[in-house]
C-alpha cells in the first residue's frame, strides 16, 4: 500500500489557506427547502443529525433527536414545560469496536504513537476487539427555557471506572424579535469543534476518530465556566457574538508540547488524567509522569469569545479566540504546572449542493510553561493544524467522509530542543450506516505519518513513523 505524503511543515501553510479561503462552490444559490440556521451552540455538528441520536437542533437547546423522526410540517411537536426524570431525559451510549492497528506506542500508554490504538511490540498489525466507552447522559427540562446537560462515562482508557464528562445549564429564551440571547455554565467545552455533537456525551458526527484539532480540544480544553450569546438578524444575514470566562483549565498546552499533536476520541473528565511520554532529564524532576486537563492553579480567570456569520449563501464561518490566562510558574507540589495557552480556531461549513458537507478548520497557537532563562522560558510550543473535510450523504441511512490534515509544533524553550518540534499529516475516509434508529455501524481508514527527532533521541527508533488504523464501531443508544 502506498500513501501520498504532504511536504513536512505543510500545517502551517494549510492552516493559512484555511484562514484566507472560501470555497467556491458556497457562492451557489440557497436551497429553498434547507433548515434554518442554527444557533452558535448547534454549529458544532455538520448541520445534520447523526444515525445515533446525538446531535440537537436549536429548538431542543441540547435534547437528543432521533434521525429517524419527522415532525408534522405544520407544528412544531410539543415539550413538556418540565420534564426532570422521564424516558425523555435519561439515555446511553454504548460503543464497542474493531480495530486493526500498526505502529509505535501509543499516547495513551505513554508512548508517542498518534493513534488510540497501537501495534505489536515490533510495530506490526495488531487486532483489538473491545468496548470503548458507556456514556449515561441526562438532559432535564426545568422550564421551557432552562435546561440541562449532564453526562458521565467509563472510557478504556481512562483510569477512573466511572467519570464526569459535561455537567452544565442552558438558558435560551424564545427569541423575539431581532436579537436573542443564549446562555450556559457549567463544565463543558467552549463552541470549537466542527465534528461533534452537542446533546450528551460530546461525540463525532460522521467519523469515529475526530481531527487533531479537535481529539486535542477534546483532551485539553475543557473549562468550567460561564458563556453568554448575542444573536442578532441583520437582514438575510445571521451573526452572534459569544463571550465566556471559565477557571479549571490551567494545564491546557501539556500534551501538545511533551507529547504533541494526536488523533483519537477520548475526551477529558472531571478526575481524570492522561499520561504523558518519556521527559528529559531537567522537565522530568518537575513535571508528573501524566496530567490532569481539569484543575485550578492560580486562581486566574481566562476566556475566549466567538463570532459566527451565516449570510444568506449556503456556507458559515466562526472565528474563535482563546487565552487562558494561565501563570506559566504556579505549580502544585504533585508536579501540576500552570501553562499560558492561547489560540484561534478559523472554523468554515459549507454545502456543496443538497447532499454533500465541507467543514474546514484551521488553529494556530502557543504555550509557556516554567520560570525564565534569559529571557526564555523552560518551555516555549508553537502549533498549528488544519483539516478539509468532505462528507456526502447517498441516502437517508449511507453517508461517507473524507478527510485530510496537517499539523505541526515548533519548539522554542530554553529547556527543551528543537528536535521536540514535529510535523505530521494525516488522511481519514470513513462511512456512516443507520441499521435502526437507534443503532449505527461506523467502518473508518486511518493513516498518520508524522516526524519527531525525540523518538530517536529518547526511545531509539525512527524519528518518523507511519501509522495505519482500521476500525468498525458499533454504536448504540439507548
Amino acid at each position: 500500500m502506498k500513501f501520498v505524503a504532504l511536504p513536512l511543515g505543510s500545517a502551517s501553510a494549510l492552516a493559512l489557506a484555511a484562514m484566507t479561503a472560501l470555497p467556491a462552490a458556497a457562492q451557489t444559490a440557497p436551497d429553498p427547502n434547507a433548515a434554518p440556521a442554527p444557533s452558535p451552540a448547534a454549529t458544532s455538528a455538520l448541520q445534520e443529525t447523526p444515525a445515533d441520536g446525538t446531535a440537537t437542533t436549536p429548538a431542543d437547546a441540547g435534547q437528543p433527536a432521533s434521525a429517524d423522526a419527522t415532525p408534522p410540517q405544520d407544528a412544531a411537536p410539543s415539550m413538556p414545560r418540565t420534564d426532570i426524570l422521564s424516558k425523555n431525559t435519561v439515555s446511553i451510549l454504548l460503543d464497542a469496536r474493531l480495530a486493526l492497528a500498526n505502529g509505535e506506542t501509543s499516547f495513551t500508554n505513554g508512548g508517542l504513537g498518534k493513534t488510540r490504538f497501537q501495534g505489536t511490540a515490533n510495530g506490526d498489525y495488531r487486532g483489538y476487539a473491545v468496548p470503548v466507552e458507556a456514556d449515561l447522559i441526562w438532559l432535564p427540562r426545568f422550564t421551557p427555557s432552562l435546561t440541562a446537560n449532564v453526562s458521565g462515562a467509563w472510557q478504556r482508557d481512562q483510569e477512573n471506572k466511572f467519570d464526569l464528562i459535561e455537567a452544565f445549564f442552558n438558558f435560551l429564551p424564545e427569541q423575539k424579535g431581532k436579537i436573542g440571547f443564549q446562555a450556559r455554565a457549567g463544565l463543558m467545552w467552549p463552541e470549537i469543534s466542527l465534528e461533534h455533537s452537542t446533546g450528551g456525551a460530546w461525540s463525532v458526527v460522521n467519523t469515529i476518530t475526530p481531527s487533531a484539532i479537535n481529539s486535542w480540544v477534546g483532551e485539553e480544553v475543557k473549562v468550567l465556566g460561564v458563556e453568554g450569546t448575542l444573536r442578532a438578524s441583520l437582514g438575510q444575514h445571521e451573526l452572534s457574538l459569544t463571550g465566556g470566562v471559565f477557571a479549571g483549565n490551567d494545564t491546557s498546552g501539556t500534551l501538545l508540547s511533551f507529547r504533541g499533536w494526536a488523533l483519537h476520541d477520548e475526551k477529558a473528565t472531571g478526575f481524570g488524567h492522561f499520561p504523558l511520554p518519556p521527559l528529559n532529564s531537567f522537565i522530568r524532576l518537575l513535571q508528573e509522569d501524566r496530567t490532569r486537563s481539569t484543575i485550578e492553579l492560580d486562581n486566574r480567570p481566562g476566556f475566549y469569545g466567538r463570532l459566527d456569520w451565516r449570510p444568506p449563501w449556503p456556507f458559515g464561518i466562526a472565528l474563535f479566540y482563546y487565552d487562558n490566562r494561565g501563570n506559566p510558574e504556579a505549580f502544585k507540589p504533585t508536579g501540576q504546572w500552570g501553562w499560558r495557552t492561547r489560540f484561534w480556531n478559523l472554523g468554515i461549513n459549507a454545502d456543496l449542493g443538497t447532499k454533500t458537507k465541507l467543514l474546514i478548520q484551521g488553529m494556530s497557537g502557543s504555550t509557556i510553561m516554567g520560570f525564565e532563562e534569559h529571557g526564555v522560558p523552560w518551555v516555549h510550543t508553537y502549533f498549528n493544524a488544519a483539516y478539509l473535510l468532505v462528507t456526502r450523504q447517498f441516502c437517508d441511512k449511507v453517508a461517507v467522509t473524507a478527510r485530510a490534515e496537517a499539523f505541526d509544533t515548533r519548539e522554542h524553550g530554553s529547556e527543551m530542543s528543537p528536535l521536540d518540534s514535529e510535523d505530521g499529516w494525516s488522511w481519514t475516509v470513513a462511512a456512516r450506516y443507520s441499521l435502526t434508529s437507534r443503532l449505527t455501524l461506523f467502518a473508518e481508514a486511518l493513516n498518520v505519518r508524522s516526524k519527531r527527532g525525540v523518538r530517536a533521541t529518547d526511545l531509539g527508533i525512527n524519528p518518523f513513523q507511519a501509522q495505519t488504523v482500521f476500525q468498525l464501531a458499533l454504536r448504540f443508544h439507548l
